[in-house]
C-alpha cells in the first residue's frame, strides 16, 4: 500500500476551503416503530444475561439485537465504519489504510453481488430482523448514537463477518508482512523441499493473545457414563471481541445458549437442549503470496502462461476527516490479477490469494449451527464450509463427540514450497480447489472417549491410535504441526486419569500447571545447565530448580518461572542458545520482579491480578495454562492485569438418562460497558475464586431466577 496517502500544501489549502461535514442519512422517525412488527420480550435474570423470546427466529433477532444495544451499543456503532470501509470519516488518517483494506479486497462488491443469492430467504430474513433491532435502539435512544454512523444494515452485519473471520487466521499478518521496507521470502522453484509448518502457539489479534481450549469425553469414559463438553474460547477480556452472554429463543423451535462478539445475531460457541460445542483458533496456511513479473513497457501488464495479461484496475475514494472537522477524499488505485487483489512495493508487485475468498456465507452457518437439533443436523451445518479456519469440539445427549479442524484448505502443487513465495507467471499455481469436508483432519467418536483441541496440531488431539495421520495429508496443505503447553497437558491428563469423574473434568478445566514436557521447559533446562557468577542470578537459577510448574496463588516461583516462559514463547522455543543469551533472558527478568515488587519470588497471587472498575483481585493461572490468564502491565502497574484467556466458559453434561447440567461463569458480567450497572462486575470474584453456577438455560431453572420481562422499547 506504498503511497496510500499523500498531501502537499495545496490539498491542505483546498480542503480548508471546503466546508460541511458527514450528515446523517438516519431519520430516526422511520425506526421508532419498528417494534410494531416483531413480537418478542428480552428476560433479564438475576445477573442481567439477556434471556430473548420471541414469536419467530425473524422476531427473536429483532429482540436480541435490541438487548446487545442496551448492554454494547457503543462497541457495535465503533465497529460499522471498518465493516463499511469509511472509519477514516471519524478516525482520519488512523482509520484510512483499514479503509483501503476493505476497499482492496472488494468486499463490498462481493456483498452486493451475492447477498440474495449466497444467503438464504430465511437467513437474509433473520439478520436483517437483527439490523431493525440496532435502528430501532438507536431510533429510541439519540443521546446513545452518533447518527453519522447509522443506519445499520443487514450488509453491514454480514461484512462485520466476513474480515472478523480474516483476521483470526491471520490474513492480515501476511498483508504487513508483504509490505515490509524488504521481501521476506524466497520465491520456491519446482522441486523444492517442501516441510509441514510448525505454526504458532501464540496467535494474537489486535496484538492479544487468544488462543482456547475445547474438549469432550464419551460417556464410555465417563466415571458416571456421562458425556461432556468443556467450552472454553480464550479471548481479551474487554473490548469488541470479548464474550458476551446471551440466550435466544423462538417458539418456532430455536433455543440456544452461549458466547458471541457484540453485534452478532448467532451464538459462537454454546450449547441446545441436545447439543453444544466449542471453537478453538487454529492456524492453517490459508494465504499464498505469488510474486507477479510486470511488463516494463507497461506497469498495468504481468506476465501468466507466456503472455503479457492485463492487470484490473479500478479507484477508490478514501474519505477522510482531518482533525475532526476537515473533509477529505483522496483517491487511490486497487489492482487484482487472476490470482487476487495486488499489492505494489518497492521490493516488488505481489498478488495474495486467500481461503474464503468472496465467501459471505459464515453467517448462515452460524445460524444453521443455531438452529441444528442432533449430531447430524450440526455436522450438515459445518459441511457448508463457508469457515475458512476455526477448529471445534462436539458433543451431544446421544453420547456423541467430535473434532473437527475446520479450514478451507486449498489443493496446492507438491513441487513448490508453499510457506515461500510463488513464481506469478504460471496459473496452474492458481489453485481453485480445496479439500472436501469429508478430508479434514477430524475424530468421530474415538475408542479412547475423548478429545482434546487447544490450538495445537490436528494429528494429536486425542489417543495415538485415533489420532488423524499426517501421512494422509501433503506438506502443502500447511496443517501445524506444534503443540501448545494447554494441548500437551491435557491429554497428559486425560491419559493419567483414564474414566474420568465430573470434579475430575471440572479440575482439568481449571488445571494451572505447565507441562515437563512442553517446549518451554528447555528454557528452565538451559538455565539450570548454566554456570551463572552473579549472585542474582544463581538465587533466580535456584529457584526455578525448585518450582513445580504451577501458577497456584502461593507458588513463589511462579513470577519468575511465567516471565522466563514467555520470553520462550517470544523466541525460538526450540532453538539452543548461548550463555549470554540465558544470562540476558534471566537478568531481564530479575530486574522486572525486583523493580515492580522489590524480590523475585513474590507470591503468584500477588502478581497475577484480575482488575474491574475498584475490584483488583488476586488470580492462579497464567499464559498457555488450562487455566489460561494472559497479564500485561507489570512495569507500569507492579501487577500483571488480566487482559485475555479465560473469559465466558461452560461445562456442558448429559448424564446417562439424559438429563441436562450446565454450569458457566463470566469474567466480568453481563454489563460490558455500564460501570454504574450492578452487573458490570458481579462475577468477577466468583471467576477467580472458579465458582460456577447454573446459565439457567432450563426454563424452569429461569421462571426462579427472572429480574425483569420487558418488550424493546419499554423502560
Amino acid at each position: 500500500m506504498r503511497g496510500l496517502i499523500r498531501f502537499s500544501c495545496f490539498a491542505f489549502v483546498a480542503a480548508m476551503m471546503m466546508s460541511g461535514c458527514q450528515n446523517s442519512n438516519f431519520e430516526a422517525e422511520r425506526y421508532a416503530e419498528l417494534n410494531q412488527r416483531y413480537d418478542v420480550v428480552i428476560r433479564r435474570d438475576v445477573r442481567g444475561v439477556p434471556h430473548v423470546l420471541g414469536a419467530t427466529d425473524p422476531d427473536t433477532a429483532f429482540g436480541f439485537a435490541y438487548a446487545q444495544a442496551e448492554d454494547n451499543w457503543q462497541l457495535i456503532e465503533d465497529a460499522m465504519p471498518f465493516y463499511r470501509g469509511n472509519s477514516a470519516l471519524y478516525s482520519g488518517m488512523d482509520g484510512a489504510i483499514t479503509d483501503y483494506l476493505v476497499k482492496w479486497l472488494g468486499l463490498w462488491e462481493t456483498l452486493h453481488e451475492n447477498y440474495k443469492w449466497d444467503l438464504s430467504p430465511d437467513t437474509r430474513a433473520y439478520v436483517e430482523a437483527y439490523a431493525d433491532g440496532l435502528n430501532f435502539y438507536a431510533a429510541t435512544h439519540p443521546e446513545e448514537v452518533d447518527e453519522r454512523k447509522l443506519p445499520v444494515t443487514a450488509k453491514d452485519v454480514v461484512a462485520g463477518f466476513m474480515l472478523r473471520h480474516l483476521l483470526f487466521y491471520g490474513f492480515d499478518g501476511v498483508v504487513r508482512e508483504v509490505n515490509k521496507a524488504e521481501r521476506q521470502r524466497q520465491i520456491s522453484q519446482p522441486g523444492a523441499a517442501v516441510a509441514q509448518p510448525a505454526g504458532s502457539a501464540e496467535i494474537t489479534l489486535g496484538g492479544l493473545p487468544i488462543g482456547s481450549n475445547a474438549f469432550a469425553i464419551a460417556p464410555h469414559f465417563s466415571e458416571e457414563g456421562a458425556t461432556r463438553l468443556a467450552i472454553n474460547s480464550h479471548q481479551p477480556t474487554t473490548g469488541p471481541v470479548a464474550w458476551y452472554e446471551a440466550h435466544i429463543k423462538s417458539q418456532t423451535g430455536l433455543n440456544v445458549m452461549g458466547g458471541l462478539f457484540p453485534g452478532s445475531p448467532s451464538i459462537s460457541v454454546g450449547f441446545t437442549e441436545n447439543i453444544a460445542w466449542g471453537a478453538t483458533v487454529n492456524s492453517p496456511d490459508l494465504v499464498d503470496v505469488f510474486v507477479l513479473e510486470i511488463n516494463p513497457e507497461n506497469e498495468y501488464q504481468y506476465r501468466l502462461d507466456g503472455e503479457w495479461r492485463d492487470l484490473e484496475r479500478s479507484d477508490v475514494d478514501i474519505k477522510l476527516t482531518l482533525w475532526g472537522f476537515l473533509p477529505w477524499t483522496v483517491s487511490r488505485e486497487i489492482l487484482a490479477s487472476e490470482h487476487g487483489p495486488v499489492l505494489r512495493t518497492d521490493h516488488g508487485t505481489y498478488a495474495i490469494r486467500y481461503a474464503g475468498m468472496g465467501e459471505l456465507r459464515q453467517i448462515e452457518q452460524w445460524y444453521r449451527m443455531n438452529q441444528a437439533k442432533n449430531f447430524e443436523e450440526w455436522r450438515e451445518a459445518m459441511a457448508m464450509m463457508s469457515f475458512a479456519s476455526f477448529n471445534f469440539a462436539y458433543a451431544d445427549k446421544d453420547g456423541n463427540i467430535m473434532f473437527l479442524h475446520n479450514s478451507l484448505t486449498p489443493r496446492r502443487d507438491p513441487r513448490y514450497d508453499w510457506r515461500q513465495y510463488l513464481p506469478g507467471d504460471d496459473s496452474t499455481l492458481i489453485w481453485k480447489e480445496r479439500l472436501s469436508f469429508s478430508q479434514l483432519p477430524q475424530v468421530v467418536n474415538p475408542k479412547s472417549g475423548f478429545v482434546h483441541s487447544a490450538n495445537q496440531t490436528p494429528f494429536n488431539v486425542t489417543s495415538p491410535e485415533d489420532n488423524p495421520r499426517p501421512e494422509d495429508y501433503a506438506p502443502g496443505h500447511g496443517f501445524q504441526m506444534d503443540m501448545t503447553n494447554r494441548a500437551q497437558r491435557g491429554l497428559e491428563l486425560f491419559a493419567e486419569l483414564g474414566p474420568i469423574s465430573a470434579e475430575e473434568f471440572s479440575a482439568i478445566k481449571h488445571d494451572k500447571y505447565y507441562s515437563p514436557n512442553t517446549v518451554y521447559v528447555g528454557y528452565l533446562q538451559q538455565i539450570a545447565a548454566t554456570d551463572f557468577a552473579e549472585p542474582e542470578l544463581v538465587a533466580a537459577q535456584a529457584l526455578l530448580a525448585s518450582w513445580d510448574l504451577g501458577t497456584d496463588l502461593d507458588n513463589n516461583a511462579a513470577a519468575l518461572g511465567t516471565c522466563v516462559l514467555l520470553a520462550a514463547e517470544r523466541d525460538d522455543k526450540r532453538a539452543a542458545h548461548s550463555e549470554q543469551q540465558i544470562a540476558e533472558l534471566l537478568s531481564g527478568c530479575v530486574a522486572k520482579l525486583m523493580a515492580a515488587k522489590g524480590r523475585i519470588d513474590p507470591p503468584w497471587g500477588e502478581v497475577n491480578r484480575h482488575v474491574r472498575g475498584e475490584l483488583n483481585l488476586p488470580v492462579a493461572g497464567g499464559p498457555d495454562i488450562l487455566r489460561a490468564i494472559y497479564g500485561r502491565g507489570l512495569e507500569e502497574n507492579g501487577y500483571l492485569t488480566n487482559v485475555a484467556g479465560d473469559g465466558l466458559y461452560y461445562l456442558v453434561s448429559w448424564a446417562a438418562d439424559g438429563t441436562q447440567k450446565i454450569e458457566g461463569l463470566h469474567q466480568f458480567g453481563s454489563a460490558t460497558l455500564d460501570q454504574a450497572s450492578p452487573h458490570y462486575g458481579d462475577q468477577a470474584e466468583d471467576y477467580v475464586a472458579e465458582i460456577m453456577h447454573d446459565p439457567l438455560f432450563s426454563e424452569e431453572a429461569l421462571q426462579s431466577q427472572l429480574k425483569r420481562v420487558y418488550a424493546p422499547g419499554e423502560e
